[in-house]
């Protein structure tokens, strides 16, 4: 079985459900987005929800893809920096509980948080601080970490990083990983547009976008169109709109994939999980159509919980639809 390697922000997510959306007004916080905020922002925060209830659990963008992926019985490895503290030990052994891989760093400094607001309509408004999840940078990357992978996958949230995306890109080229790119935050898009789409043109062969990024990255708020600009640019562009499908492209070929019918709590994770879904797929030959329908059963069964992370009673759900999606 093909293998692959996830690069990002090695995070703790701290999960909160609000009563309402007057708290993100309060805080400056763009509905629908993410913010990096410092350590004194990070605290105001938790203060101002204390009465509020709260979940954590490891998480970043590429890690819940990769974590998803392990699950799935993929061969997984995932790089990232965390803290000498309590929730480094958590992100540890999470990666080692999902026979993931571990290459990562452990600096003293704080781990990283990621701080989940859940909206009553489900939508995350995402307030992060980096930590020591900000110090991955290029003296980390070496091509000897890819020579056993298939493929890698980044998140978005690297692009601000210019000088780490161009030493991760340069060793993937020498060791001919084929290199997937998750846009992760529409913001992070829109500060990092051209940039973006240099990278695209240069390095990536598989885009994964939401409807909002492809919306600022193209100019086009039809997902189709949005998928076709961005597929000019790489070999496959995947456009998810939540409940309202997937759009996937290659060259000519274009498929729509519907959602699955579910009973939406919370979508953290939904993108990061179809991603899984799709990159399962992928790496087990499945045409693209099949990618997408896998992508939407595990982006689809997520939101049915509070956080990026399954139990054991629905993965078991989960995978009995995927073994009644594969061919044969």
């Amino acid at each position: 079985m093909k293998r692959i390697i996830g690069i990002g922000n090695a995070l703790v997510d701290i999960l909160i459900q609000l009563d309402s959306d007057t708290l993100l007004t309060e805080l400056g916080l763009p509905k629908g987005s993410m913010t990096l905020v410092d350590r004194a922002m990070s605290r105001r925060i938790i203060q101002s929800t204390r009465k509020l209830e709260k979940r954590q659990s490891s998480g970043g963008s590429a890690a819940n893809t990769i974590s998803g992926l392990a699950r799935l019985g993929v061969p997984t490895g995932f790089i990232g920096v965390v803290g000498k503290d309590s929730l480094g030990e958590v992100f540890s052994q999470d990666l080692q509980a999902g026979t993931i891989t571990n290459h990562l760093r452990t600096i003293s400094k704080e781990t990283g948080h990621s701080i989940s607001l859940i909206s009553r309509d489900t939508e995350r408004t995402f307030a992060t601080f980096l930590g020591a999840a900000g110090d991955i940078d290029a003296r980390h990357i070496s091509p000897d970490l890819f020579r056993s992978y298939d493929y890698l996958l980044l998140e978005g949230y690297l692009l601000p990083k210019r000088g780490l995306m161009e030493r991760i890109l340069e060793a993937a080229r020498e060791t001919d990983v084929r290199v997937v790119l998750d846009f992760s935050s529409y913001n992070v898009v829109e500060e990092n547009r051209d940039y973006l789409e240099s990278v695209l043109k240069r390095s990536v062969d598989i885009a994964l976008a939401n409807r909002d990024e492809a919306r600022i990255f193209t100019g086009f708020s039809d997902p189709e169109l949005a998928a076709a600009d961005i597929s000019c640019l790489c070999d496959v562009a995947v456009v998810k709109c939540g409940a309202e499908g997937s759009w996937i492209l290659r060259g000519s070929a274009r498929h729509f994939v519907p959602a699955i019918p579910v009973r939406a709590l919370d979508t953290t994770g939904a993108g990061d999980l179809y991603a899984a879904g799709f990159l399962f797929g992928l790496l087990n030959g499945h045409p693209l159509d099949i990618c997408g329908h896998l992508g939407s059963i595990l982006g689809g069964k997520v939101v049915e919980v509070l956080g990026a992370k399954m139990d054991a009673e629905r993965w078991t759900e989960t995978m009995g639809l995927v073994r009644d999606r594969l061919p044969g």
